[in-house]
């Protein structure tokens, strides 16, 4: 099994722009507000991924969210991005924290997927609070038959 996790230095991980200093100077390679936003989001989302012989199982927790709250991507062909957001609930009147500790906010993880799995089969099911993300893996390459080429009598 060949999933890689895009680290924050990956170029594939590309949040990297042209950002101004104090003299108004473009800085080329300085770290984004996105980069930091998109940083904390994917260090905040924990996954376990199993391999079985025809398919890898992606496993996230997503307690207290619907579906419409998660989105799960392929972009650039193959790199699986789940994402979404856990938004705070509304305050009613009278009511005040005493602590709050759940986390809210945005959430993102980024895997590089390996060359034998199959893009176009995979499937997302969210169920008592966990997120199980299957993609089937591609059916091994039929082993090549040696072309057996007749020898003529000159």
């Amino acid at each position: 099994m060949d999933i890689r996790f895009l680290g924050f230095d990956s170029p594939l991980f590309n949040l990297f722009d042209a950002s101004e200093d104090s003299d108004g100077k473009k800085s080329i390679g300085a770290p984004t507000r996105t980069y930091f936003r998109d940083a904390k989001a994917m260090a905040a989302t924990p996954a376990d991924i199993k391999e079985y012989p025809k398919s890898y199982e992606f496993v996230i927790d997503m307690p207290g969210l619907k579906s419409g709250d998660i989105k799960v991507q392929v972009e650039d062909g193959n790199v699986l991005l789940i994402s979404g957001e856990r938004k705070r609930e509304d305050v009613k009147e009278g009511e005040k924290y005493v602590r709050m500790e759940r986390r809210v906010g945005k959430f993102m993880r980024k895997f590089v997927l390996p060359e034998n799995a199959n893009i176009n089969a995979i499937k997302a099911v969210c169920q008592d609070g966990v997120l199980t993300v299957t993609v089937e893996k591609l059916p091994p390459p039929e082993p090549k038959k040696p072309k057996t080429i007749e020898v003529q009598i000159a």
